[in-house]
């Protein structure tokens, strides 16, 4: 059974704590600047409302416990390395990404937002931007990604999303159109690593709201 999340407003139109995500996207759907995140119990999100997004954001969740035999068999995550995630306020929403090093989770890039996109398109172009900034600089650093998804849409050089395209979203496919020019035009050696989560925890790319 899927644990129970609850969900903390701090800037949307309704603040306060939420039971779920459908609440919860409710409140911040259509509002510029949302300050939202997810908490594992209701004791932390009614902690966490008395106080400041600020605190909370880009603060990781625990991590889901685990045989000692699995984190054996997956081992630790490589800390020379890029990782890349995106976040969407809906589905479809407004939709940013960003590349972080996997270490000390500064900031290499970050766009966005862009209306009326997905997660799925956001991890895409997080990876294929990676890629390009690294081939640019001839650095072989790989990449981490927590989206099997865009993993396979990279792999495959072509995206599959039900996403119809329209004068909202132009802005994020006109950056799928580059992103795949630059897939059919370029080789790369870098190597494009899955974030383990449920051994690792989240993503050091992850936004920390959903």
């Amino acid at each position: 059974m899927k644990k129970k999340k609850f969900y903390v407003v701090w800037k949307g139109k309704k603040k306060g704590v939420f039971t779920s995500w459908d609440e919860c996207k409710k409140s911040i759907d259509g509002f510029k600047g949302a300050e939202y995140k997810s908490f594992p119990d209701l004791t932390a999100a009614t902690k966490a409302v008395q106080e400041t997004y600020a605190k909370y954001k880009g603060v990781a969740q625990p991590k889901v416990a685990i045989s000692a035999e699995k984190r054996a068999l997956v081992g630790n995550p490589k800390l020379n390395t890029i990782a890349v995630d995106a976040a969407c306020s809906g589905n479809p929403g407004l939709m940013e990404y960003q590349g972080v090093d996997t270490e000390t989770k500064k900031v290499i890039f970050k766009m966005g937002p862009y209306k009326n996109s997905t997660n799925n398109v956001g991890e895409f172009l997080a990876l294929v931007h990676a890629l390009a900034f690294l081939k640019k600089a001839d650095n072989l650093t790989p990449i981490y990604s927590d989206s099997k998804i865009a993993i396979g849409w990279v792999q495959r050089k072509r995206i599959n999303t039900k996403l119809v395209r329209n004068v909202a979203n132009e802005d994020s496919f006109a950056l799928v159109d580059r992103a795949l020019i630059w897939l059919h035009t370029n080789d790369f050696q870098n190597k494009i690593l899955k974030w383990e989560t449920k051994v690792w925890g989240e993503i050091p790319a992850d936004f920390g709201r959903k």
